[in-house]
């Protein structure tokens, strides 16, 4: 299973995309896109380098949040549990 976290399109140069993701820049393709992708789209990446999906903005959020609230209950030790 793979878990993509949504990346923020910063610029679009033909078919390749510079995205950011916690304050992380790199540059992915956007030949597997089956429609248009704009600055500011939130996209899931594949295989490292491969935009697959444009997510809408608030789920995008919503994913970042949860991940960085795992990331910092990581750096902590803190178990996550389900909400219910």
């Amino acid at each position: 299973m793979c878990t993509a976290i949504p990346s923020r399109v910063l610029s679009i140069d033909g078919d390749m995309a510079r995205v950011e993701c916690f304050g992380v820049e790199r540059s992915v393709s956007l030949m597997l896109m089956n429609e248009p992708v704009a600055i500011g789209d939130f996209l899931t990446i594949q295989a490292g380098t491969f935009a697959v999906e444009r997510v809408p903005e608030e789920f995008a959020r919503e994913a970042l949040a949860y991940f960085a609230q795992a990331i910092d209950d990581a750096e902590t030790n803190t178990v996550l549990t389900p909400s219910s």
